[in-house]
């Protein structure tokens, strides 16, 4: 008896490991996910709300018990190791935000279970690829937006000693300066103020060419090369990882077979 009550959580948690790391069950947290951000944006209509304002609450109220039942059984599943997934720690706190009080000082906070549409990533492989190479890409996309800093402030600097008395709208002072050349680093109206520069200043496209070469075209190749390499590197380690999660579940299933022939001999011997 107390070597088969032992063996019952063992083999429940086993049940319920198949039920929601299966591929039907994730399916249809996305699909719940999907259809819940499509009644919140439904919810942003007066007339919506006025005709469907309970249906749209009792949907919103059920999706947040599924997605609670849906954590516990998780919890329940993986125990400790649950809050060594940084994804799984993701959609506890995503979920965590969910259950605040939306009333009172908390009424702010029905706008952000929008943060359930955030779900999805931590349901869809490629998704999480993406994030996870933005992540890695963090440190070097850093060190290029400090470059990046760098050169638009000098170029502010020379363009408000260059143009701050041709296009004082634009180059009038150093905080001037540096919105419209980034308004410039981002390609939007540039032809419109550089030949505004150039009627009095001819020589001004040189500035701008060169500015542009540096500030758009380098640095941006910079960006994308950094994120392609961190988006290679987390590829790599999810195969990697995806090998040691098997052999990790070929371990546990060994495991479990062991208890259950432990078990079969202590009761064969009782």
């Amino acid at each position: 008896m107390n070597a088969s009550n032992s063996d019952l959580a063992p083999r429940l948690r086993k049940r319920v490991c198949v039920v929601i790391e299966s591929v039907r069950f994730e399916k249809a947290i996305a699909t719940l996910i999907a259809a819940n951000a499509i009644t919140l944006g439904i919810e942003t209509s007066p007339l919506a709300v006025a005709r469907f304002g309970e249906l749209l609450e009792v949907f919103d109220q059920t999706v947040l018990g599924v997605f609670v039942v849906e954590l516990l059984a998780r919890m329940f599943v993986y125990r400790g190791r649950f809050f060594r997934d940084p994804w799984r720690v993701f959609d506890f706190v995503v979920v965590g935000v969910m259950l605040l009080p939306a009333a009172g000082a908390f009424t702010v906070l029905r706008a952000l279970r929008v943060l359930r549409v955030l779900r999805l990533i931590s349901l869809v492989p490629s998704m999480r690829v993406v994030v996870g190479a933005l992540i890695t890409a963090l440190p070097g996309m850093a060190s290029i937006i400090g470059l990046m800093a760098l050169v638009l402030y000098v170029a502010a600097v020379m363009a408000t000693k260059l143009f701050g008395a041709i296009a004082p709208e634009f180059f009038g002072d150093l905080g001037a300066s540096l919105f419209t050349l980034f308004q410039v680093m981002t390609v939007e109206g540039w032809p419109d103020i550089a030949r505004g520069v150039m009627a009095q200043s001819p020589y001004a496209w040189i500035f701008f060419v060169v500015y542009l070469l540096i500030a758009t075209f380098m640095v941006l190749n910079l960006f994308i090369a950094v994120v392609v390499n961190a988006m290679q590197s987390q590829v790599t380690e999810d195969i990697k990882g995806d090998g040691e999660a098997h052999t990790r579940l070929i371990l546990d299933e060994l495991r479990e077979l062991r208890r259950e022939v432990e078990a079969l001999r202590a009761s064969s011997k009782s």
